[in-house]
């Protein structure tokens, strides 16, 4: 099994995994059809989806094993403005795939790259991976936005390669490599420090 050292921590941020008692700052974003408008089959989540979706995410804390996902909560001093996780796709591979959702009231200022950035930090640190991927809706020019600042390279735009919304939809795919990632300086320029 493995997890963080929590809490992480960066110049602005505190990681950790969500509680419970996230449900209120979660369903702040959750509810709102601008954040879920790029998720595969979301729409605005009620007050009761959320707390279910919160329930599940609590026990996503540690990579037991191959396919676990990893969700730590973005905590700023207004709460929880979003989630970073990073899902254990191949233990052979040491390969994992990069997700975030953040509110948007808190956008503009590198928090979710800085966040993403620790995830990242110790993914490819303390966890040994070798290659993390994320994807994205080619139209999710923000999301694509934060990848390359993050400094993953797009590898790939897969053509209508899947339904989205009952739309057949092109997909972005970027990768970092570990070597790439230990080369540069981390993103936002927070330091990451543990406990």
């Amino acid at each position: 099994m493995a997890h963080p050292t929590y809490p992480l921590r960066t110049s602005r941020l505190l990681l950790r995994p969500i509680s419970l008692d996230d449900l209120d700052d979660v369903h702040a974003w959750q509810r709102r059809s601008d954040v879920v408008r790029w998720m595969l089959g979301a729409e605005p989540r009620t007050r009761e989806q959320s707390r279910a979706s919160v329930a599940a995410m609590a026990g996503e804390d540690a990579l037991r094993a191959e396919g676990d996902c990893l969700t730590l909560a973005a905590v700023a001093d207004a709460g929880v403005i979003g989630i970073v996780e990073l899902v254990w796709r191949s233990a052979e591979n040491r390969t994992a795939e990069l997700g975030y959702v953040f509110h948007p009231d808190h956008g503009g200022r590198g928090l979710a790259t800085e966040a993403a950035g620790t995830a990242l930090d110790w993914g490819f640190g303390e966890f040994g991976l070798h290659r993390v991927m994320a994807r994205c809706h080619a139209g999710n020019a923000a999301s694509a936005r934060l990848m390359a600042r993050l400094g993953m390279r797009r590898e790939a735009r897969h053509v209508r390669s899947y339904l989205f919304r009952g739309e057949w939809a092109d997909q972005l795919v970027f990768a970092v490599l570990a070597d790439e990632w230990r080369s540069r300086p981390h993103p936002g320029g927070g330091t990451v420090t543990v406990g």
